[in-house]
């Protein structure tokens, strides 16, 4: 399978509306008001157990009512939207991997598609649910409770308020920064870190208006200014602003804040990674978000043609019934995601 390497250093200019995310052997990409995944399934061919099977894609409308009425005035508001938009792109994004992981099942004979396109219920939506619910506990309890904890044992010996805040940052974003390490050395990982690099090149051939061909999108970069990778970043570094002011309180009162604080530092962090993605142009911009990007290399790998096509035919399902590049500001408000 071809790959591109190092050379591969296009970028795009201008920011689009779209959004994506890696999923099993395939990748989702959501505009405005659709989602679409497109998966690689298994040959299913016990002679050839490497052979690529064909490209299932699954579309979605993402629903309407939330853009309506008076709740359009939420989408106005800073923070607010970003705590509403990335609350939605979690469950477009767990809906996608449910959906791709049923498709590495090998059909059940005599069972039937579903309407909304999955295979049968292999992996039900109980067993995602709790998925979410313990990935979000594991992530705020590894990433905000305990450096607050760990740092709690020596607050005598620090002495201020400051140093505490300054030491709690420090340990927080050493933990995200080892963890993704780790992450990196997972080879089962390896596939899907190809295809989120093969979701940031497609994405990127789109904003520059190239022609969305595995050869065309393969000469862009795989690294993105809106990629989650880069957005979690910034949740690690806007944490620590937002939690100096809190001082000294009790224990559980650090604990408490920094659990409650979190969908304040996730709106914060989205509005400054939305407006990155919107002045990528400028020089200062560019060295900014530099260490964003390159935390990225830990995350994406480079893609082959074939992985490029399924992430061009999810973005094409899209393509098919809505054009981002048309729309008016009130089509965009509070849909902005990451890549």
């Amino acid at each position: 399978m071809s790959r591109v390497g190092s050379h591969a250093r296009l970028t795009a200019g201008r920011d689009a509306p779209l959004g994506g995310q890696a999923v099993l052997e395939g990748v989702m990409m959501r505009g405005i008001a659709t989602w679409a995944v497109a998966v690689r399934k298994p040959a299913f061919e016990p002679e050839a157990p490497d052979a690529l099977g064909e490209i299932s894609i699954s579309r979605f409308p993402i629903a309407a009512g939330s853009r309506r009425s008076g709740w359009r005035r939420l989408y106005r508001l800073p923070i607010l939207r970003g705590v509403v938009a990335l609350a939605g792109s979690m469950a477009i994004g767990m809906r996608a991997l449910a959906i791709s992981a049923n498709a590495q099942v090998p059909p059940t004979p005599g069972a039937e598609e579903s309407d909304d396109g999955e295979d049968g219920d292999v992996i039900s939506g109980g067993v995602w649910f709790g998925t979410v619910v313990l990935s979000l506990a594991f992530a705020i309890g590894l990433f905000f409770v305990a450096p607050v904890g760990l740092t709690s044992l020596i607050r005598h010996q620090l002495g201020s308020s400051w140093l505490f805040w300054l030491v709690e940052g420090l340990l927080r974003t050493a933990i995200f920064l080892a963890y993704l390490t780790l992450l990196s050395r997972i080879r089962d990982l390896r596939r899907v870190f190809e295809y989120h690099g093969a979701e940031h090149k497609v994405i990127s051939c789109y904003e520059a208006g190239d022609e969305l061909t595995p050869g065309r999108a393969a000469r862009y970069s795989r690294l993105h200014p809106r990629c989650g990778t880069s957005f979690l970043l910034v949740v690690m570094i806007m944490a620590i602003f937002v939690f100096a002011p809190v001082g000294l309180p009790a224990l559980w009162i650090l604990v408490l804040t920094r659990i409650v604080g979190v969908p304040v530092i996730a709106g914060l962090s989205f509005e400054v990674i939305k407006w990155a993605g919107r002045n990528r142009a400028r020089r200062w911009v560019q060295w900014v978000m530099y260490p964003g990007l390159q935390l990225q290399k830990l995350t994406t790998r480079e893609p082959d043609l074939e992985q490029l096509a399924v992430s061009i035919a999810a973005l094409e399902s899209v393509l098919e019934v809505e054009r981002p590049g048309e729309l008016t500001a009130d089509d965009l408000l509070g849909v902005e995601v990451v890549a």
